[in-house]
């Protein structure tokens, strides 16, 4: 997949989501937002109003501090992917 396709990719898996309306799993929100995060070089601290949940954000980005860009936006694409196809 060249960089253009996948960022093209990329872009249709995050409108997937942000169209979706029913409540994802909690622990499938923080998948999404770490490697949403690396695949946009977003290095702002989490910003949410609860200290729990912060950490948990924070936590999520620790692990996966070693991957690439590219590798962030790949994982985001199959997360999403096998979330609507094995959803219930």
């Amino acid at each position: 997949m060249t960089p253009e396709e996948l960022d093209k990719t990329f872009e249709d898996a995050v409108e997937r989501i942000n169209a979706h309306t029913e409540p994802f799993p909690a622990d499938f929100l923080l998948r999404l937002y770490a490697y949403y995060k690396k695949a946009t070089n977003n290095y702002e601290r989490p910003s949410s109003r609860k200290p729990i949940i912060n950490a948990f954000k924070t936590n999520a980005l620790f692990q996966i501090k070693d991957i690439t860009t590219e590798e962030a936006k790949e994982t985001y694409i199959e997360l999403v992917n096998n979330y609507f196809l094995y959803r219930k």
